[in-house]
């Protein structure tokens, strides 16, 4: 039989080539996933600066928290990645050089420096070692001095720089040169101390002995640890590993939802192919040939396409995931640093999962027909088969049970825009048990859409609706692409836009300020004085954003990402945040304070005067006490600090920005050139309140272009399948259009049937999506907006609409062109 099998793909050519497609489309999806995954898993990030220590000693980027278990109900802890970087005390050199293997132990910082060309980042000289760095020019660096790399200047030269908030003019005393080439300076070991604040960031350790044996030889504290090989990168680049992680959750879910559309797709392309075949399948049991023998021809076929397409998607998948790898990096999503891998597993799974789609397919259109008594198996092929089997309503009830359990939950439970967390699962449910009556809800649609189609189509629409209510299983297959490409389209683009929309409308709220005074070396007590004293300026805060984890008393609302933070400055707060202070005072947000969202304080049930105990971004622990409750939009709450106290713990040391409020009367020209004359002389720039709104959407950006991304790749392979689906199900047809134009029908009347037909599909493929998409997006806009309908322009839907119409159209009308360019006897003659 698998010899007959190979015959027969070599006489059907143009079934098996679309399936060959859709298999190979879902195995290079899911391969070049899953190298994206075992990028993320394997997160390996080479050291540049860093490139010369074996061993780098650096602070752990991850904590443990307490999690309630849901199911036990007992408290264990989980792993979280701090946002900020942990630095480390500057006497553990001297408990690590004591270590027997150490030679030398070298300190290092990383000062965030402002030059008049750009940004830069400044070092000890001392840590020049550690790439290395290599002097052409000058000598090492002295008291008010600098060495450069990757500057613009020369020995000699003065230089004037701005670091840790204090501006300053240097004298270079060389310029050095190395592998990297990102803008350097070079300070003295103690003006680099200084302004790094006494804090180091890692520690370059050279051996006298093998590095990973001396390496579990360091004795460390808590939050410490002794790096070798490539994991010394992260000290380097510690969100590297945190987008690794991000990595595997997008590679999991695109994955995760291409093999679910592969699954139909392929299932839907082979069981056309195989159903336009059943004819000769009945034939083959009317001669004497076992149901046995039929399912291992069907599923011979089937495997040999499903291993054709395997080994051509071998040799694209990891292409396709190196160039998505790419367009991730330079969306911003990924560092630049991180090594693409694509290992032999990746393809493995891809192998495993094109194979399991396609034999299943196989099995399972190939069932009917193998179990029917030979005698009936001409009678059988004549008609239309019974489409609602016991296995399609267990799946229906169970997908659209879930999918209604999950809108419950949504209003609910969910507040804001996490309630997208349960939206993007109930559109997959939604999808997979509408496939399922598939061909029910196709002939349900064709009846009702009975009469507008009548008094459109006239005859040729009659015959077109007869046609689309008898073989309505076969007209189902191009129907479910069409309502998968919507559904998922649909919802996940509006509740992106949705989101983004949200989120801009509460920072927006929440935005006090008139302008701000950007500071990339970090805002001083001098220029905040200055920027408060400026002419035109009512008020002026400090701006630091984080992260914090509750600790104590236990957070269970709390997730993987912690409590949003924001630091200002106490008099000016309450000035430039929208926030209702409901009970207490901003005024009293000094020292070690924080005022809490009103949900949060319920949450932890505390009030004002209670304390909290939490890890800030570097995951310092601290307890702070309570000074005021706020309101804030659901969703979006923030737990407002001091700007030192949270300044102090983020990567750069110091608040980045200074939001400006302008006094009564005062125009934007006239406090933007009163803040310009105040701060001149620093390296600042100054910009209005569209420019926070601006860097706000962009961080939002990144967030949509994954998303768009994912949507992209599943549109893109559902199209195949209806591009595929039509064009087998209208070429396949030569026969029966000849025999209608015998009976008197014209070929303009044919074409127009088949145009009819294809409006049909493409019709009842965008309401069954357009169904699928509202059971998420109601439910998830009427908590993020209190609206059932989206926020977003309604050029999106139509142009989902309209593409699915012009697909379905194309795919209908020209390979009834083609089937109708013989004669009409010939076409009889020649059968299917």
């Amino acid at each position: 039989m698998f010899r007959l099998a190979l015959r027969t793909l070599r006489l059907r050519k143009g079934g098996f080539l679309a399936t060959f497609v859709a298999a190979f489309l879902g195995a290079v999806i899911v391969s070049a996933c899953g190298g994206l995954m075992e990028t993320g898993i394997r997160a390996d990030t080479p050291p540049k600066r860093l490139a010369a220590a074996p061993i780098v000693v650096a602070g752990q980027q991850v904590i443990r928290l307490p999690k309630r278990d849901p199911g036990e109900g007992k408290l264990k802890t989980e792993a979280v990645a701090l946002p900020e970087t942990v630095r480390l005390d500057p006497a553990l050199a001297a408990e690590l050089r004591a270590t027997p293997g150490v030679s030398t132990v070298v300190s290092d910082v990383n000062v965030p420096v402002a030059l008049p060309q750009g940004p830069a980042t400044g070092h000890a000289w001392d840590s020049a070692v550690l790439t290395p760095y290599t002097l052409t020019s000058g000598h090492p660096p002295g008291d008010g001095e600098v060495v450069v790399a990757a500057v613009t200047a020369k020995p000699g030269d003065t230089i004037r720089l701005a670091a840790r908030g204090t501006t300053g003019t240097y004298r270079v005393a060389g310029v050095a040169i190395a592998s990297t080439a990102e803008p350097t300076i070079f300070f003295t070991a103690t003006e680099a101390v200084r302004l790094a604040g006494n804090q180091v960031d890692d520690f370059g350790v050279f051996t006298s002995e093998d590095p990973a044996t001396v390496a579990a030889r360091l004795t460390l504290g808590a939050g410490i640890v002794a790096l070798t090989g490539d994991d010394r990168g992260h000290a380097e680049f510690p969100k590297a590993e945190a987008s690794g992680t991000n990595l595997v959750v997008l590679s999991a879910v695109s994955g995760g939802l291409s093999v679910l559309v592969a699954v139909f797709v392929v299932a839907g392309t082979l069981g056309l192919a195989t159903q336009q075949r059943r004819r000769e399948l009945a034939l083959l049991r009317a001669i004497g040939t076992t149901g046995r023998q039929v399912r291992r021809m069907v599923l011979g076929e089937a495997v040999a396409i499903g291993l054709l397409a395997i080994a051509v998607a071998a040799a694209l998948g990891p292409l396709l995931g190196r160039r998505l790898f790419g367009r991730l990096i330079n969306a911003g999503v990924v560092p630049g640093v991180v090594q693409f891998h694509q290992g032999w597993l990746p393809m493995a799974v891809a192998a495993g999962a094109t194979l399991l789609a396609v034999v299943l397919a196989a099995l399972v259109t190939a069932r009917r027909v193998s179990r029917i008594r030979p005698t009936e198996a001409l009678a059988e092929a004549a008609v239309e088969r019974r489409w609602l089997t016991p296995v399609r309503l267990v799946v229906a009830v169970l997908c659209f049970g879930g999918g209604t359990a999950l809108g419950i939950v949504t209003l609910a439970v969910m507040t804001g825009p996490i309630a997208a967390s349960t939206a993007g699962p109930a559109v997959m449910l939604w999808a997979i048990g509408v496939a399922a009556i598939s061909p029910g809800a196709t002939l349900l649609m064709a009846t009702l859409l009975h009469a507008p189609v009548r008094l459109l189509g006239g005859v040729t629409g009659w015959l077109a609706l007869a046609n689309t209510r008898a073989a309505a299983t076969k007209v189902s297959g191009a129907v479910t692409p069409i309502m998968l490409a919507v559904g998922i389209a649909t919802a996940n683009i509006y509740l992106q836009t949705t989101t983004q929309a949200v989120s801009h409308q509460a920072f927006t709220e929440d935005l006090r300020a008139d302008a701000v005074v950007a500071a990339p070396a970090g805002v001083s007590p001098e220029l905040l004085r200055r920027v408060q004293d400026a002419p035109g300026v009512a008020a002026a805060s400090e701006y630091v954003t984080s992260t914090v984890f509750v600790t104590a008393p236990y957070d269970d609302s709390q997730d993987d990402d912690g409590h949003a933070a924001l630091g200002l400055t106490a008099g000016s707060a309450a000035q430039t945040t929208s926030a209702k202070v409901t009970a207490g005072s901003l005024d009293a947000l000094t020292g070690g304070a924080v005022a809490l969202p009103a949900i949060v304080a319920t949450e932890l049930h505390r009030g004002v005067g209670d304390v909290v105990t939490l890890r800030l971004g570097d995951g310092h622990e601290v307890t702070v006490r309570v000074v005021a409750l706020v309101d804030q939009r659901a969703g979006f709450e923030t737990l407002l600090f001091p700007a030192g106290l949270l300044a102090a713990h983020t990567t750069t040391g110091l608040a980045p920005q200074v939001l400006v409020r302008a006094a009564p009367g005062v125009d934007q020209a006239r406090l933007t050139a009163g803040l310009t004359t105040a701060t001149a002389g620093e390296p600042v720039s100054v910009g209005d309140r569209e420019s926070l709104l601006a860097a706000h959407a962009t961080g939002d950006a990144v967030g949509s272009w994954v998303n768009y991304l994912m949507i992209g790749m599943i549109i893109g392979y559902t199209v195949i399948s209806v591009v595929n689906t039509l064009v087998m199900a209208t070429a396949r047809r030569r026969r029966e259009f000849g025999l209608q134009r015998l009976g008197g029908f014209t070929r303009t009347q044919v074409l127009r049937m088949a145009g009819v037909e294809g409006s049909l599909i493409a019709t009842i493929g965008v309401v069954l999506g357009t169904v699928v998409s509202a059971g998420a997006i109601v439910p998830f806009c009427l908590v993020a907006t209190g609206s059932p309908l989206p926020i977003g322009p309604i050029g999106i839907y139509l142009t989902v609409v309209a593409t699915a119409a012009v697909l379905a159209l194309v795919a209908s009308l020209v390979p009834a062109w083609v089937a109708t360019r013989a004669r009409p006897v010939t076409a009889v003659a020649l059968g299917e």
